[in-house]
C-alpha cells in the first residue's frame, strides 16, 4: 500500500513490485528453452496508471479460479490488491478450460498485444527531456514504444556444447575460433562490424564529428593512462576480443582471428597473455573451455576486461571493479547478489543485437546503442504520492538519477585519479598511500588515488568534446581530453556525476599536440622520452619537431554503475543549505498534520553510519553544500535564488507559477 504524507493508506501504483522474474514452474511445464524474464513491473504500472489493465480479473471468494472483472475504483473501495496471474492461470493447458489460456499463453496474448498495439499508435506523455544518457540534446515526447521480437525479452538458453565441439588433440587459439565458426558464420560476420573489434566506430555524440565512423582507441583518440595505441599493439590489445594484433597491419576482416572464448567462457579457467597480442595464456585448456561456453558474464565482461581497464582493478572506471562479481545490494543495487539484490548481469542493461551492445561512456567515443536509468524508471521514477516523490520527480529534468543515487564512487576498490608521466624513468623507491596503492612506479610515474570518493559534478546534454589526435592543446591551461557538453540554460542538460582523472603528459612543445610515445619495447626499454616520442609519432603518422614537454590534462569519466539503495541517496539538506534551517520546507509548504518538514528534507544517506563501518567519508560527515551550485552557473542554493528557468518566491501566501522550480 502506497502512504501518503499524512500516512493514510491508499491504493496506488507505487504498491508495484519493482522488478518480478518470471520463472514459474508452470511456464517450464512443456517447455525450456529460454531464460526467466525479467520484468519490469514498476515501469509498466507507472506508464498505464491502470493496474488492471494486466490483472483484469479478481477472484470472488477463495478457490475462485476465473473471478470478476475489476477497476481501480473497485480495489480502492476494498483496499485490496491486484492478484498474481497464476491465481488463474495455474497451468501451461487445461483441456476442462479451453477458454482460460495457460500462464505462457497469458503472459504472450496480453504482452504482445499491447506491444503490437503501441508499434501501431505509440502513446504519448507529454514533453520531456530525456535523460542525456539515451538521447543527447533535444526535447523528446515519452513514447512507449515497446519490443514485439522474442529476444527483446527473452535470453536463449546456450546448449550443451561437450558434444558439439569436436577437436582432437592439443589446439591452438584459432583451430578453436574455426569450430566455432563452423556452426557461427553469421555470428563472426557480425563480429567484423562492431566496436569491440575494430575499437571504433560511429561516433555521434562528438561534437565536430558526429559523421565519423572512425573514431576510436585504436589508433586517433587520447587519454592520461597509458596514452594511446599506437606502437603499442602487442601490450594493448591484450585486452582486445581478437588475436594477433601484433602491429598495424592487422587483418580485420580476417574471422579467424575473433576470440570466442574470452566473452563466452564460464569455467573462469581462460586468460590472455599480458602481452600476448590477444593470445591466450600457456597452459589454457582451450578444448575444455570451448566444451563449457555460455553466456557472457560478470566475469568475462569484468573480469577479463573493464574491471581491469588502464592495467589494474578500478585504475580507470571509478564505478566498476572486481566487487561487481559479487557484490552485495548496498553495493550495487540491480547487481546485488546479497541482501536483496536484484541480481542483475551485464545484459539487462546492456542489450545486444547482433553483437552490438548498447551503451556509452564519455572517455570512449563509439556508440552502438543507447540506454538510461529511464529505460526503465521512466520519467517519473518515484511513484509515491507523497509531497518529496513530487518534487523528485520533478528534480529528474534538471538531475540526472545517478547524481542522486551514487553519492560517492570507488566504494570497492581504490580508484586512480591522478598520473604523472614527467617523473618516470627514475631510480627512486616508491611508497604506498593509506589505501595500500603504489605512489610511484620508474616505468610509469607518480599516481594518486581515491576511494570512497564525493563526484565532481558538470552539466551534461548527452555529447562530448573530445581531445583527438593531432588536435592543438591549451596552452594557457588545462587540456581536457573528453568533457561533457552543457550548460545550465541548455534544457537538455542535466547535473551528472563524474570522476577526474588528472594528469601530466608528453607534448610536442614546438608543434603544440600531444605524443604518442611509444612505451612497449621503447621508452620502458631504452628511458629514452626523445626516441619514444619519434618512433611513436611515426607509427602515428603525425611529424615531431624533437622538442617535448609535459602538460596538464584532464578526463571525465561518468559513474553510472554502483547506485546504491534509495535509503542511502543524497538527502536534501545535503544539496541545499537552505533546508538545514527552520522552518525547512515550510518556507514554501504550509505545515500539516503529522508531517515532519526537517525529517523529510534529511530523509537520506548517513555519512556518520558509513565512518563507523570503516569507509572512508570522513570528511563528508555534515556537508550541506554537497552540489556547488555556484560552479553550476547559479548565483546561489535554487530554493532561494530560483531555478535556471525560473524563479521562485518564498512565502505560505506568495507562491508564484514557475515554468521549472
Amino acid at each position: 500500500m502506497a502512504v501518503g504524507d499524512t500516512g493514510q493508506v491508499i491504493p496506488s501504483i507505487a504498491d508495484a513490485p519493482k522488478v518480478r522474474t518470471l520463472n514459474s514452474p508452470v511456464i517450464k511445464e512443456s517447455t525450456d528453452m529460454y531464460q526467466p524474464v525479467i520484468f519490469m513491473h514498476s515501469k509498466h504500472a507507472n506508464v498505464m496508471k491502470d493496474c488492471t489493465i494486466c490483472h483484469h480479473r479478481h477472484p470472488r471468494n477463495k478457490g475462485d479460479v476465473y473471478g470478476e472483472p475489476v477497476t481501480m475504483d473497485k480495489m480502492r473501495d476494498k483496499k485490496t490488491m491486484p492478484k498474481n496471474c497464476s491465481l488463474c492461470h495455474d497451468r501451461s493447458f487445461d483441456p476442462k478450460r479451453l477458454n482460460v489460456p495457460g500462464l505462457k499463453g497469458a503472459y504472450h496474448q496480453l504482452c504482445m498485444d499491447c506491444h503490437r498495439e503501441s508499434e501501431q499508435a505509440p502513446h504519448v506523455r507529454g514533453s520531456v527531456i530525456y535523460s542525456a544518457m539515451a538521447r543527447g540534446p533535444g526535447v523528446h515526447p515519452l513514447e512507449t514504444r515497446a519490443p514485439t521480437d522474442c529476444l527483446a525479452c527473452h535470453a536463449k538458453k546456450v546448449p550443451d556444447h561437450r558434444e558439439l565441439v569436436k577437436l582432437e588433440g592439443e589446439v591452438d587459439a584459432v583451430t578453436v575460433t574455426k569450430n566455432c565458426l563452423s556452426c557461427h558464420e553469421l555470428e563472426g560476420k557480425a563480429i567484423l562490424k562492431t566496436a569491440h573489434w575494430n575499437w571504433q566506430g560511429s561516433s555521434p555524440y562528438t561534437v565536430g564529428h558526429e559523421k565519423r565512423v572512425d573514431l576510436g582507441k585504436r589508433d586517433k583518440t587520447i587519454n592520461n593512462f597509458c596514452i594511446n595505441l599506437n606502437g603499442n599493439w602487442a601490450r594493448c590489445t591484450s585486452c582486445h576480443i581478437g588475436y594477433g594484433w601484433e602491429d598495424q597491419n592487422f587483418d580485420f576482416s580476417d574471422m579467424t582471428r575473433i576470440d570466442c572464448l574470452v566473452c563466452h567462457d564460464t569455467t573462469g579457467k581462460y586468460k590472455k597473455s599480458p602481452a600476448g597480442a590477444g593470445y591466450p595464456k600457456e597452459g589454457v585448456d582451450l578444448k575444455k573451455v570451448a566444451q563449457n561456453v555460455g553466456r557472457p558474464s560478470r566475469n568475462t565482461c569484468g573480469g577479463n576486461c573493464h574491471f581491469r581497464g588502464g592495467g589494474g582493478d578500478a585504475v580507470k572506471h571509478g564505478d566498476m571493479d572486481s566487487a561487481l562479481k559479487k557484490p552485495s545490494k548496498f553495493h550495487d543495487v540491480h547487481m546485488g547478489v546479497t541482501d536483496g539484490g536484484l541480481g542483475f548481469n551485464c545484459q539487462q542493461c546492456h542489450k545486444t543485437r547482433n553483437h552490438m551492445i548498447a551503451g556509452r561512456s564519455v572517455s570512449v567515443a563509439p556508440v552502438e546503442g543507447d540506454l538510461s536509468c529511464q529505460t526503465c524508471h521512466t520519467d517519473r521514477p518515484h511513484l509515491g504520492i507523497g509531497m518529496l516523490d513530487f518534487h523528485l520527480n520533478r528534480h529528474t529534468r534538471h538531475v540526472d538519477c545517478q547524481t542522486c543515487h551514487i553519492p560517492i564512487y570507488a566504494r570497492g576498490k581504490p580508484t586512480k585519479v591522478y598520473w604523472d608521466w614527467s617523473t618516470a624513468g627514475k631510480d627512486i623507491k616508491g611508497g604506498k598511500d593509506k589505501y595500500g596503492m603504489p605512489t610511484y612506479k620508474k616505468k610509469k610515474g607518480s599516481f594518486k588515488w581515491k576511494k570512497d570518493a564525493k563526484p565532481s559534478y558538470a552539466w551534461y546534454n548527452g555529447t562530448v568534446k573530445r581531445y583527438i589526435l593531432g588536435d592543438r592543446i591549451n596552452e594557457k591551461g588545462v587540456t581536457e581530453l573528453a568533457r561533457p557538453v552543457g550548460d545550465k540554460n541548455d534544457q537538455a542538460s542535466r547535473i551528472y556525476p563524474f570522476k577526474l582523472h588528472r594528469g601530466k603528459q608528453i607534448s610536442d612543445a614546438t608543434y603544440k599536440y600531444l605524443i604518442a610515445p611509444q612505451l612497449w619495447k621503447g621508452y620502458w626499454k631504452h628511458w629514452d622520452w626523445d626516441k619514444a616520442s619519434r618512433d611513436g609519432m611515426k607509427f602515428a603518422g603525425l611529424p615531431y619537431s624533437g622538442n617535448y614537454e609535459f602538460v596538464d590534462t584532464i578526463m571525465y569519466w561518468g559513474l553510472t554503475h554502483t547506485v546504491m539503495p534509495k535509503e542511502n541517496a543524497l538527502s536534501c539538506a545535503q544539496c541545499h543549505p537552505s533546508l538545514n534551517k527552520a522552518p525547512y520546507c515550510g518556507s514554501c509548504h504550509q505545515e500539516k498534520p503529522g508531517v515532519d518538514f526537517k525529517a523529510l528534507s534529511t530523509e537520506g544517506i548517513d555519512f556518520r553510519v558509513l565512518a563507523k563501518k570503516g569507509m572512508d567519508v570522513g570528511q563528508l560527515e555534515g556537508k550541506t553544500d554537497y552540489i556547488d551550485f555556484k560552479a553550476l552557473g547559479y548565483k546561489g542554493d535554487p530554493i532561494e535564488v530560483g531555478g535556471r528557468f525560473g524563479k521562485l518566491l518564498f512565502g505560505k501566501d506568495k507562491i508564484a507559477k514557475t515554468k521549472e522550480p
